[in-house]
């Protein structure tokens, strides 16, 4: 005899057969987004003559304390979107680059000079 190609029918609350229930499918949990975390931006790496550099980008909203921008010796205030650098071939190895990571004021970031003292 044939096989009907008719779908069976489900079951209401349960999956029907072979198919997994996506989270918040017919009441099912759904996991809370973090829409600060994804418009934060992620680390990008960038070259430069002075260096291999990781830029985290730092929003307005998750800066929450006082740093002293090397650009411009100027304070980058709490409310103020900034720049998080590190090296990223560091002499001492990535984890003394990051361990060294310094916070600049996108400007100053975007606009500094690439000449040695």
């Amino acid at each position: 005899m044939p096989r009907s190609n008719r779908p069976r029918r489900a079951v209401p609350g349960r999956p029907g057969p072979g198919k997994v229930q996506k989270p918040g499918a017919k009441g099912g949990p759904v996991p809370e987004l973090d829409l600060e975390r994804a418009r934060s931006g992620f680390a990008r790496r960038e070259s430069a003559p002075d260096g291999e550099w990781s830029v985290r980008p730092i929003t307005a909203s998750r800066a929450e304390k006082t740093y002293i921008c090397p650009g411009c010796s100027t304070a980058v205030q709490p409310g103020v979107a900034h720049l998080v650098v590190w090296s990223e071939d560091h002499l001492f190895g990535a984890a003394a680059g990051l361990a060294e990571r310094r916070h600049w004021h996108t400007n100053c970031w975007s606009s500094r000079s690439y000449r040695y003292r």
